[in-house]
């Protein structure tokens, strides 16, 4: 058992298994899922768990080099752009793209995590870097 850090044990896995560039969505209750992408579906009660929950817990966990969101953000969701500013500053490249295109590039993830998070826009794609240079 671990003591801390990622505890669930799927969502351990894949972040493990990744390779650099490989990408991982973490996604709002109503994100779609495309078909033949898993879903690690921890989504428990509407807002539970939220999406900063989720993410701090996989971002401590995978080396990130750039991220994916929606454009959207700016005009429906104060928290997601704070995020992007907060990677930007930790050296993060963030990428905005429309909500559809978001959607679509999610079909190429090798998974999706749903959380409970209620809030519009509340998606990030996670594009895995390296721990070394």
């Amino acid at each position: 058992m671990r003591r801390n850090g990622l505890l669930h044990a799927e969502l351990n896995r894949v972040v493990a298994a990744m390779g650099h560039t490989d990408t991982l969505v973490i996604g709002d209750v109503g994100l779609p899922v495309p078909p033949g992408v898993p879903c690690i579906d921890l989504a428990v009660l509407p807002g539970t768990p939220p999406f900063a929950t989720v993410f701090e817990a996989v971002y401590a966990e995978l080396a990130v080099e750039r991220v994916t969101m929606a454009s959207e953000i700016h005009a429906k969701n104060r928290a997601m752009v704070a995020l992007g500013e907060r990677l930007r500053n930790d050296g993060v490249g963030v990428d905005e793209v429309p909500h559809d295109e978001l959607k679509r590039l999610s079909a190429r993830a090798v998974a999706i995590v749903r959380t409970g998070e209620t809030s519009p826009y509340a998606n990030v794609i996670l594009h895995a870097g390296v721990t070394f240079r």
